[in-house]
């Protein structure tokens, strides 16, 4: 533990949950009535904001910064995450990755401003998201003191921590020990786990969902909507204009109402362990959707297989906290430049958990109707015969040296 007797101010990242509520009192506890200052980055998460400022104060903390960062994490963590296609491990958006880097530098940000000595988090010493802040705090302000009380506290439980707050009259909300799954939301998506999901053999109830319908209680009938992208990034749904915090929000609405955004998913953390948890995106699942149709359409094949690679590196960096790092910087510059004709229109319908495409079209699309035509064209087939012919030489030369020995 952190012991550093000149340690008087501390920046928590506080979001009024059970951790980082039973974390202010602890902090001044043991680091000589410190005073704590909670910082809280709104990305789109359903919280009561004023309330949680008076439930910092009575946790001890002398004040509490919100910042309305909706639009930065839109604009400029969610979107260019979805240009690059990311997916961790194949399936995982990623909703908490990428809001941990923007939520860290807001923190540290204020941390500097405040003339801290220290940073603090709430993050348990099993997860990931103990890596992702830690990583941002040492590229926004390397000099601050890092303290993480769930690695050194006597706390081993969410049970132990509850009893822990009620000692303390720490106002807990909602939280009991009936209501006891582990959840992270942002407009991006919705984790839920612990409780029956620490069994990855266990099916989730249905009344843990809280972004989407059962895919059996959804509509009998397809919704059918149009997705406008210019350069990979969405701009429009059925031809409206939407900031990206608008299209998201919408997205989310209506692929909720369609049972669309739910997987259950068992992950490799970066501290080495697998994991149980179950996420809801049904914005982003249908932005990934639509957008792999229209590169399919408009990217040439060596460009598109590519970035598929690349979107696996990306999706790696985002999942392990190196956001701020020149890799992925770097990959951000190939994605924006192999993106610069993805424009064009993708039409879906969504209909019981699914997104079925239903067209797309695009004023750089690399289709050409007359080549894929099974009838006359402008395609010789006789040239084939030499193509064939070439690409095949190294088949042909491997298997007649290899005949000879």
């Amino acid at each position: 533990m952190e012991t550093n007797k000149n340690i008087k101010k501390i920046v928590l990242a506080y979001s009024g949950g059970l951790d980082t509520s039973i974390i202010i009192p602890w902090l001044k506890e043991h680091y000589n009535n410190a005073e704590i200052i909670g910082a809280c980055v709104d990305v789109g998460q359903k919280d009561d904001f004023e309330g949680m400022k008076e439930k910092a104060k009575k946790s001890g903390a002398s004040k509490l910064y919100i910042v309305d960062a909706k639009d930065e994490f839109a604009k400029d963590y969610i979107f260019p995450m979805l240009r690059s296609g990311a997916l961790y491990e194949g399936k995982y958006m990623l909703g908490t990755s990428i809001a941990r880097p923007l939520q860290a530098k807001h923190q540290a940000e204020i941390a500097l401003k405040e003339n801290a000595d220290a940073v603090a988090h709430g993050c348990t010493g099993k997860g990931n998201d103990q890596v992702r802040f830690e990583l941002t705090y040492r590229a926004i302000a390397p000099k601050l003191a890092i303290i993480a009380p769930w690695r050194v506290w006597d706390i081993r439980s969410r049970e132990e921590a509850i009893e822990y707050a009620e000692k303390h009259n720490i106002p807990l909300g909602d939280i009991s020990k009936k209501n006891i799954y582990s959840r992270d939301e942002n407009m991006w998506h919705i984790s839920h786990e612990g409780a029956e999901l620490e069994d990855p053999w266990n099916r989730p109830g249905e009344a843990m969902f809280k972004l989407s319908k059962s895919p059996k209680d959804a509509p009998d009938a397809e919704t059918v909507i149009t997705i406008d992208f210019e350069q990979g990034l969405p701009v429009a749904l059925d031809g409206k204009k939407l900031s990206p915090v608008e299209l998201i929000f919408a997205l989310n609405k209506l692929g909720g109402e369609n049972g669309i955004g739910r997987s259950d998913i068992v992950e490799n953390r970066t501290v080495g362990m697998k994991s149980h948890g179950v996420y809801e995106t049904p914005g982003g699942t249908i932005l990934y959707a639509a957008l792999k149709e229209l590169e399919m359409l408009t990217l040439d094949a060596e460009t598109l297989h590519q970035k598929q690679v690349l979107s696996a590196t990306y999706a790696d960096l985002v999942y392990k906290g190196k956001w701020f790092t020149t890799l992925r910087e770097s990959l951000d510059a190939f994605m924006q430049k192999a993106s610069e004709y993805v424009t064009g229109s993708v039409r879906l319908a969504l209909y019981k958990g699914n997104c079925i495409v239903a067209g797309r079209k695009s004023p750089y699309s690399l289709y050409s109707e007359d080549l894929a035509s099974f009838g006359a064209s402008t395609y010789d087939h006789g040239d084939a015969t030499g193509f064939i012919k070439l690409y095949s030489i190294p088949v042909e030369v491997s298997a007649l040296m290899h005949k000879k020995k």
